[in-house]
């Protein structure tokens, strides 16, 4: 694109955009000549997806802006008009980052100039309750308007239909072509009313839902810390403690109340390094049973422990040691159906699963997979998402997931048992499941790239001394999965282990997920067993460093 050319199209978004802020912005960096920046800017258009659209607030198509998102609703409205959907109810939420509630009152005047009815949120709430919307009130579609646990500078529009689970492909596709058909903002109606704006009448009825994920009568004696993480999540989780009669978690006051600024944590996820520093510290002062923590839109949950071998006393579960508690305690309550995870996750559910003689299913990545499996009765994914309630909510969602968590370590607390405990046994029975993940994030998208096509090109024949025993391109899709963007590997030796190599659908990061699997024969191995475990697990994570040239 030459210089004129970008100004000319520079120029003919601001003619455009509705949003004086970004008009603002734009207008600076066009009087001021900075080149570089509009290229960047103007150089393509943010790309729809399965995952919606996520990126940087700011002016120009390749950021999240009024115009990018006035654009999607617009083209979200024309494929469910072509499916025959004219008139049917579109359910929009919203987080409370920058501009949210902004872009869910835009997607509303979109759908009712459309011809189709919309209902907003009544205010910034968990994605799981527009999960939830979705179905109870019959919708044809939802959006939320979240960018989930993204750094503060980003938001995100993440699409779901009527059956309450999130855009697949060919939807995306198809959606997609309807948005690059919008040749002018002018050519959308975008009226000023007309819509409905909900009560509280769609998150009580989500909160009367939640006590179905609990044994009626079972102890409800766990004590909490809880962090929001700046998010929305703190008065509906404290709500549904309430309802359900647990103890009131004690809050982490300083990330209690949305803040789009996320200011006490370089990134707003539980996962992320720090993040839970300020949640430890409120552990060790009033020393509860659990902290939870949710992700700024809740749809996550993290769980941490005592552990006194650990610095500062308190230890993050993993999300896959998280997933095979669940499975354990809903196995141990009667539940039936389908227990699901994605490929990504740890093989122990498989087993815990085939032990208890109920389905199981791997998917590809990704809650829009998982939801819809048949059957499904449970599903989770290592990065700390739980499906406990598909009939009321067929997303992750991390409020009842923490009921649920909450439960079954009171009903061990009453037999003076703890969630280590249960592991410790799961790992007799099954064998110990160690995971770890490699995340290498970068500011040059080309280096993912250059990564995966060095596996691609020189796969690795042994990592950590353990041969590489089946090398699939997952591009190609198998006989259960259909194509993604991936890499994944089974490793025979002294111990079984799988890695599984993809490029993250929402963050620039190259993810690499690795598990291994030691032979337990009694509870006195266990910790030797950790030991081999976590060697292993640096070895891999090493050699596959260097065969990816990262």
């Amino acid at each position: 694109m030459t210089q004129d050319d970008l100004l000319t199209r520079a120029n003919a978004w601001l003619a455009e955009d509705p949003d004086p802020e970004t008009r603002d912005e734009l207008a600076a960096l066009i009087d001021a000549g900075a080149t570089a920046e509009l290229a960047a800017r103007f150089s393509g258009t943010l790309q729809f997806g399965t995952a919606g659209l996520r990126g940087e607030i700011g002016a120009g198509p390749m950021r999240m802006n009024r115009s990018v998102v006035i654009r999607a609703a617009a083209g979200l409205a024309a494929y469910l008009k072509a499916k025959g959907q004219e008139g049917g109810l579109v359910v929009v939420g919203y987080d409370a980052r920058y501009k949210s509630a902004d872009f869910a009152r835009d997607t509303a005047a979109v759908m009712t100039g459309a011809g189709l009815r919309a209902a907003l949120l009544p205010r910034p709430l968990p994605t799981p309750v527009l999960a939830y919307a979705i179905r109870h009130l019959g919708a044809v579609a939802g959006v939320e308007v979240t960018a989930s646990h993204n750094p503060p500078r980003d938001n995100g529009y993440k699409v779901y239909l009527g059956d309450g689970s999130q855009i697949v492909p060919p939807a995306d596709a198809e959606i997609a072509a309807e948005i690059d058909a919008v040749r002018s903002l002018n050519d959308v109606p975008r009226p000023e009313a007309g819509w409905e704006t909900l009560g509280d009448e769609v998150l009580e009825a989500y909160l009367a839902r939640t006590d179905a994920v609990l044994t009626p009568g079972s102890p409800r004696t766990a004590r909490t810390v809880y962090t929001a993480m700046h998010g929305v999540g703190k008065d509906v989780l404290t709500a549904a403690f309430g309802r359900a009669g647990f103890p009131p978690p004690a809050l982490v006051a300083a990330q209690a109340e949305p803040d789009p600024a996320f200011p006490t944590v370089a990134f707003p996820n539980p996962e992320e390094p720090g993040a839970m520093d300020l949640a430890f510290e409120a552990a060790r002062a009033v020393d509860p049973d659990l902290v939870i923590a949710n992700d700024p839109d809740a749809d996550r949950c993290a769980v941490a422990v005592p552990d006194a071998s650990v610095e500062g006393g308190w230890r993050m579960l993993r999300g896959d040691e998280v997933g095979a508690l669940l499975a354990a305690h809903l196995v141990h309550k009667g539940a039936t159906g389908v227990f699901a995870e994605s490929i990504v996750s740890s093989s122990l559910l498989g087993r815990i699963a085939e032990a208890a003689g109920v389905g199981y299913e791997e998917t590809l990545t990704g809650f829009k997979w998982i939801a819809r499996v048949d059957g499904l009765r449970y599903g989770y994914e290592e990065a700390l998402g739980y499906c406990v309630d598909p009939e009321g909510v067929r997303d992750k969602d991390g409020i009842t997931a923490a009921l649920l968590v909450a439960e079954l370590a009171s009903v061990l607390k009453e037999q003076d048992r703890t969630l280590l405990d249960l592991l410790d046994d799961l790992a007799v029975a099954h064998g110990l499941h160690a995971t770890d993940q490699l995340s290498v994030r970068v500011e040059d998208l080309s280096i993912i790239a250059n990564a995966m096509t060095a596996l691609r090109e020189r796969p690795p024949v042994s990592l950590a001394g353990l041969t590489v025993v089946s090398a699939e391109d997952l591009t190609k899709g198998t006989e259960s999965l259909p194509p993604t963007d991936g890499l994944r590997y089974h490793l025979e030796g002294d111990y079984k282990a799988r890695v599984i190599v993809r490029p993250s659908g929402t963050e620039p990061k190259l993810k690499c997920y690795l598990e291994v699997v030691v032979p337990v024969a009694a509870a006195v191995d266990l910790a030797p067993a950790r030991t081999t475990a976590h060697e292993v697990l640096v070895a891999i994570k090493r050699d596959l460093s260097a065969a990816a040239g990262l």
